[in-house]
């Protein structure tokens, strides 16, 4: 069956799901357990307040609404000016990035190292399944801030994991036997994502299952619940968290569906 979902779906189970695990960043698995959308934590942010991996997706969502193509020169400053100037956050600061975006925006060039395979394009790219692009276009915008054939390969995967999910209205059995990690390290995050997909029956255990697997919780669960959202539907995200996520002015301006 296939899904008739939007890309507000997609972005507001983003939202949610990265404001969920913001407060439990760096922690270790089994350290906590997260059942609410709460404040404070590592960042000492108010509740639902989301972090780099929406504001970089938004930024992605704000370039395709205004030019109906993807441009990576575009893309590249409408980054700049969030991490620079805090467009594209709640609260005008960009207050959480890793060590290869903030180098990779201010040199012009993404990392192809050894060492430059953390998850930073992976977290934003799901809303492309939304654009008419090619995977050479995936490929190319993850190479603004991450060049390596791992982050590529991901994001690309991701897109094909997600436009099989709308098309056949349930997931597609791409996860490995267990969650595995849940670091930075970019194919980490793609198996928890969808891991946590598979093994739950609702957006609430997919997302929270995602925070709960400790580390790098908010990426973890904003891609989780991307897919979530996908396959769920916006409604099915908690009332109570959708009313608690901050800066759905700045999410509804930067939507093109």
């Amino acid at each position: 069956m296939k899904l008739n979902r939007t890309l507000r779906d997609c972005v507001y189970g983003m939202a949610v799901g990265d404001a969920l695990g913001v407060p439990f960043e760096f922690k270790p698995r089994g350290s906590f357990e997260c059942t609410d959308m709460v404040g404070g934590g590592s960042h000492n942010q108010l509740a639902g307040t989301w972090s780099d991996d929406t504001s970089m997706a938004l930024a992605l969502c704000d370039s395709y609404r205004e030019l109906g193509r993807v441009d990576c020169d575009d893309i590249l400053r409408r980054f700049r000016a969030w991490i620079n100037d805090g467009a594209y956050t709640a609260d005008g600061v960009a207050f959480d990035y890793g060590n290869a975006t903030r180098k990779a925006l201010a040199t012009g060039r993404g990392g192809a190292g050894e060492w430059d395979k953390g998850n930073g394009s992976l977290m934003r790219c799901l809303p492309m399944v939304f654009m008419d692009c090619t995977s050479a276009e995936v490929r190319a915008v993850s190479a603004i801030t991450h060049a390596t054939d791992a982050c590529m390969d991901a994001c690309e995967k991701m897109i094909r994991y997600a436009a099989r999910l709308m098309c056949e209205g349930s997931p597609a059995g791409g996860s490995a036997g267990g969650p595995g990690g849940s670091s930075g390290y970019v194919w980490d995050t793609y198996n928890a994502a969808i891991w946590c997909l598979e093994h739950t029956e609702s957006y609430k255990e997919c997302v929270l299952a995602a925070v709960n697997l400790g580390d790098d919780t908010d990426t973890t669960a904003c891609v989780a619940g991307g897919l979530a959202g996908i396959l769920y539907g916006r409604e099915a995200i908690p009332s109570e968290w959708l009313a608690t996520l901050r800066g759905k002015d700045v999410i509804e301006a930067c939507l093109f569906e």
